[in-house]
């Protein structure tokens, strides 16, 4: 099951406090205060893990807590920190503060880390409140308490490329054809509800990240058909493949399509369509789909834009296509290349 959202509590544990002792030994009557200070509590801390895809783990467990801090003891004794609690999660989790909605971390890096709930500190023994004019101090402080707070959890895919168009385009096809993933491919709208991912081969042993997003529509951007939830998965990609279904009924079907798409792009995040964008015009298998490409392509094409037909079905294009990624693909990776700590700055 593919979850993308999720809303979890946490709470830092607390600081031990203080102790109040006095050292008592043989031939030291009145020995001084020697009470330890209490130790750290523990903190809450999100790591990202490249090996988790989903936010499923939050559905049953919402909440985390850190050990709390040991007390002090006598002896000059100091208490033992808690333990932190690690919060592994998905590469590419946004998190952000319920409360006023806004970003604290973008998880976008392996292994990258963040405080997100400290622990309180220890209360100090009372050997620190010893004085000239106070010699045997009967009071330490207690610990400070834990931060606690809300987080909301948004799972944002990383991947090189986003396959995306109106409902039934073909994208699970596509996949299905360049990739060894299995998306269900069915000849009805919205039979991927879910992002599914596939790795592909490409020329010189390189390879790439493809997502394929579900269908989007008309007034997406407003969140109608799910369409916030489709959307901000090709947020991260580097070039989108915009697929559009040659056998639509109408001869301005397939432009209709087209801009129908690239609207909702541009309604929901003006920088989607700024993106590097590779049209694909599928089942061109289909007979009646040659008419359409006629009058599609050079349309398409005084835009400024690559245009590829294919049929995923037959085979026919793919291989264009292919090295029509692989190409654009490149100034992406020469600038990655160029600026290893491009990600870490998202």
């Amino acid at each position: 099951m593919f979850i993308d959202e999720a809303k979890i509590f946490v709470r830092a544990g607390d600081g031990g406090r203080g102790c109040v002792s006095f050292r008592r030994e043989k031939f030291v009557p009145k020995g001084g205060p020697d009470g330890g200070d209490g130790g750290k509590g523990g903190d809450i801390i999100l790591q990202a893990d490249r090996n988790l895809g989903t936010l499923l783990d939050f559905r049953y467990r919402r909440r985390y807590t850190a050990e709390r801090g040991e007390h002090g003891r006598g002896s000059d004794q100091r208490g033992r920190d808690g333990s932190d609690c690690v919060i592994r999660v998905p590469l590419g989790t946004v998190v952000r503060s319920t409360g006023s909605g806004a970003v604290l971390v973008d998880l976008v890096v392996p292994e990258q880390r963040f405080i997100a709930a400290h622990g309180g500190r220890g209360g100090r023994g009372n050997t620190h409140f010893k004085s000239p004019t106070k010699q045997a101090p009967r009071y330490a402080q207690p610990g400070e308490s834990g931060e606690t707070r809300w987080l909301s959890l948004e799972l944002k895919l990383l991947a090189d490329v986003g396959l995306m168009g109106l409902p039934n385009a073909g994208k699970s096809t596509l996949l299905a054809r360049i990739s060894a993933a299995r998306p269900k491919i069915a000849p009805y709208p919205f039979t991927t509800l879910v992002p599914q991912l596939g790795i592909v081969r490409l020329r010189d042993e390189r390879s790439c990240i493809v997502a394929d997003i579900p269908g989007i529509i008309e007034g997406a951007h407003d969140g109608k058909g799910l369409g916030h939830q489709f959307l901000r998965h090709i947020e991260r990609t580097r070039l989108l493949v915009h697929l559009v279904d040659m056998t639509s009924c109408g001869e301005d079907d397939p432009l209709l399509s087209f801009d129908t798409v690239n609207r909702e792009l541009l309604a929901y995040a003006a920088c989607l369509v700024e993106k590097p964008q590779v049209v694909v015009a599928t089942k061109m298998d289909v007979p009646s789909a040659k008419h359409a490409w006629e009058r599609f392509q050079p349309a398409v094409a005084a835009l400024g834009l690559r245009v590829v037909a294919i049929s995923a079905v037959t085979g026919e294009g793919i291989g264009t296509l292919l090295d029509e990624i692989d190409r654009a693909l490149v100034p992406a990776r020469s600038v990655i290349q160029s600026n290893p700590s491009r990600e870490r700055t998202l």
